[in-house]
């Protein structure tokens, strides 16, 4: 045997996305150069560590056992390295945050300060649905999750950042007057919705249950980009988080419909797990929220208070 430690990490990083493509991708390289790796690794075994079925990825059962190894192996090298630093007087460790799909558009501005103040802390950020995001708080994979919408079968501790509003918005060719439009304008457009487990989607259809609006003409989509641009491209209106449409507001791709009742305006909080015991690094965080939040907001976020 005379595998390297990329080669562990190339094969790591195949199991965990069964796709060479999307570990290519996450480890920046190209697809060649891990299909070369993944061949090269495989070469000092006798047994089958992944096969294709159709076009799909598959790891073996044995595969999923080297797979094993290989991050207990990957984990101590970093640890190694954590340690290396810590000596050095750096603050060292991993930092695991779980973010919904429009919390992309959040997090980074609330993270950025930390890293660079801290270079040897490695960040994990992994932006899903709600239902992923509060799952991964819940199996304790995560030090935080960053939602809109507060789950309620978890008991959490939450650090409020921002308020998140939520408006209809149309393309640009969407007719907007000086009035703003009774709610019953529902009826008369096509509907985007975002998928289900989505918090954008289910604070809208609270909204729609609230008010008793029947929806007639409606969509479904599995992302907020996808949603942005079918509303651009003029297949309908939405009710959409603010926070990532700023571009597209200002350029006039899109266009804010006033109507009654309308912003929703919710929180971003980040949670973690009640009782949860903090890594040095996740304690650091979160000391560092509580300092520069308020910094951060005016920084970054003064656009977004200045909408109505």
């Amino acid at each position: 045997m005379n595998y390297t430690l990329h080669q562990l990490q190339v094969f790591l990083k195949v199991t965990q996305t069964e796709s060479i493509t999307k570990a290519a991708e996450e480890l920046h390289l190209t697809q060649p150069a891990v299909s070369i790796q993944l061949r090269n690794f495989q070469d000092q075994f006798d047994i089958p560590l992944t096969e294709v079925v159709g076009r799909k990825l598959y790891v073996t059962d044995f595969g999923r056992e080297i797979a094993e190894a290989a991050e207990k192996i990957v984990d101590q090298v970093n640890a190694i390295n954590y340690k290396t630093a810590s000596f050095k007087g750096q603050l060292t460790g991993r930092l695991k945050i779980s973010v919904v799909s429009t919390g992309k558009y959040v997090m980074p501005y609330f993270l950025a300060g930390f890293m660079k103040s801290h270079p040897g802390i490695e960040l994990i950020l992994d932006v899903t649905n709600k239902a992923m995001v509060i799952n991964s708080l819940d199996e304790n994979e995560v030090d935080f999750s960053l939602v809109s919408i507060l789950p309620e079968a978890l008991q959490v501790e939450t650090v409020p950042l921002m308020e998140n509003k939520l408006y209809l918005v149309g393309d640009k060719d969407f007719e907007v007057g000086n009035e703003v439009y009774g709610k019953n304008i529902f009826e008369d457009i096509t509907l985007i919705y975002r998928e289900q487990g989505s918090g954008t989607r289910l604070t809208m259809e609270r909204f729609l249950r609230k008010n008793n609006i029947p929806v007639s003409k409606k969509m479904e989509l599995t992302s907020n980009e996808a949603v942005k641009q079918a509303v651009i491209a003029g297949l309908g209106c939405s009710v959409m988080p603010l926070i990532g449409l700023r571009n597209e507001i200002k350029d006039g791709d899109l266009k804010i419909i006033p109507v009654e009742d309308l912003p929703i305006v919710t929180t971003w909080n980040l949670i973690y797990l009640k009782n949860k015991r903090f890594s040095p690094v996740a304690e650091a965080f979160l000391e560092y929220l509580h300092q520069e939040k308020e910094n951060i907001i005016k920084q970054h976020f003064n656009w977004f208070e200045g909408v109505h």
